[in-house]
C-alpha cells in the first residue's frame, strides 16, 4: 500500500488494514506529540488515490480484511464528501469488514452535526479513538490539547466539556468512543490534580473502551524544548504508577474495557472499569512494592 511517512494506529489496530486518508494532523500543536511533525502541512489525500488503494487492498486482502483504520491523525475532520465514498467502497471492497474507526479530536466532532455523524455511523464508521490526555483544565491547556475559539478562555472548564460534550454526539450517532489519557501530563507539579481529573473525564465521557499511555518526552517537541526553562518534570515511576492507580480508583464509566497495553506502558494491565477496579489496584500496589516486574526501559516505546 501507499503511505506518506511514519504511520500511527491505536493498539487495537494491529490487525486492522490502514487506509492513509489524510496526511498529517490538521492541529499538530499538542506539545508532547511528534506523531506527525514529518507532515507540517496538513492535507486531505486524493480522494482517488484513496479509493485506488482500498481497491488494491481488496485484491491482496479480500475477506481477510474485518477492521479498517483510517489514518492519519484527526481523520474525522474529512469532509462528507470524502468520508462517505470511502465508507461505502470499504463495505463493497471488504465484504467481512465488521469495524471502522479513525483518530478523532473532540473539536471535530462538534463541527459534525448531529445528522452528518449519524450518517457517517449508518455507513460504517463505528468507533472514534479521542485523546483528551487529561481531564485537568491547566494541564489540558499547557499541553495545547486542541483549539480554543475566541472567547473561550473565560470559560475555565472549556476543553473538559468540550470532550463531554462531543462524547456525548457520538453516542447519540450510535458510535463506540476509546478514550485515551496520558500518565505524566501534568508533571510534578499537577500530578494528584491530572489523576483525579482524568478519572472525572472518563467518567463523563463513559466510553466503551478506556486506556492509559505514559508520556515520553520526545526530543524536537515543544515540550522537550521548553521543559527546562519551565521548569517541568515527568514524575518518577512510582509517581506515574500512583496516578494510574487513582485513575483506576476513581473512574467510574458504565462498562469500559481498560488497558495500558500500549508500549510507553511500565505495567501492562486490563479489565473492565469500574467492576475490576479492585483487582486492578491491587495490581499496581503490588507493583509498587515490588512484587510484579514492570517492563524494562529497553523495551518501552511509542
Amino acid at each position: 500500500m501507499r503511505y506518506t511517512g511514519k504511520l500511527y494506529r491505536p493498539p487495537s489496530e494491529a490487525d486492522a488494514y490502514i487506509l492513509q486518508a489524510t496526511i498529517g494532523c490538521s492541529w499538530n500543536n499538542c506539545t508532547y506529540c511528534d506523531m506527525y511533525r514529518d507532515k507540517p502541512t496538513f492535507r486531505l489525500r486524493n480522494l482517488a488515490d484513496a479509493i485506488d488503494d482500498l481497491d488494491m487492498a481488496a485484491m491482496r486482502y479480500g475477506s481477510g480484511v474485518r477492521k479498517l483504520f483510517v489514518a492519519d491523525g484527526n481523520a474525522l475532520c474529512m469532509p462528507m464528501d470524502h468520508w462517505l465514498p470511502i465508507l461505502q467502497e470499504a463495505r463493497k471492497f471488504f465484504p467481512r469488514l465488521k469495524r471502522i474507526s479513525c483518530y478523532a479530536m473532540a473539536s471535530d466532532v462538534l463541527d459534525k452535526t448531529p445528522e452528518e455523524l449519524a450518517t457517517l455511523r449508518e455507513n460504517g464508521l463505528s468507533l472514534l479513538y479521542m485523546g483528551p490526555e487529561s481531564g485537568d483544565e491547566t494541564t489540558m491547556r499547557r499541553i495545547a490539547k486542541g483549539p480554543r475559539p475566541e472567547g473561550a478562555e473565560r470559560d475555565e472548564d472549556y476543553l473538559y466539556k468540550q470532550h463531554v460534550d462531543a462524547a456525548a454526539r457520538a453516542h447519540q450517532a450510535g458510535m463506540k468512543i476509546s478514550a485515551i489519557f496520558l500518565l505524566g501530563a501534568g508533571g510534578t507539579e499537577r500530578t494528584v490534580e491530572h489523576a483525579k481529573a482524568s478519572a472525572r473525564l472518563a467518567t463523563a465521557m463513559d466510553p466503551e473502551f478506556l486506556a492509559a499511555l505514559t508520556l515520553t518526552v520526545v526530543p524536537g517537541t515543544p515540550l522537550s524544548r521548553t521543559r527546562e526553562r519551565l521548569g517541568w518534570e515527568l514524575p518518577t515511576v512510582e509517581g506515574l504508577l500512583e496516578e494510574l492507580r487513582t485513575f483506576v480508583d476513581e473512574a467510574r464509566p458504565t462498562n469500559a474495557l481498560f488497558r495500558t497495553n500500549h508500549a510507553s506502558n511500565y505495567l501492562p494491565i486490563g479489565g473492565r472499569l469500574p467492576k475490576d477496579g479492585p483487582r486492578i489496584t491491587a495490581l499496581i500496589d503490588a507493583a509498587l512494592a515490588g512484587e510484579i516486574p514492570l517492563r524494562p526501559e529497553r523495551s518501552r516505546g511509542l
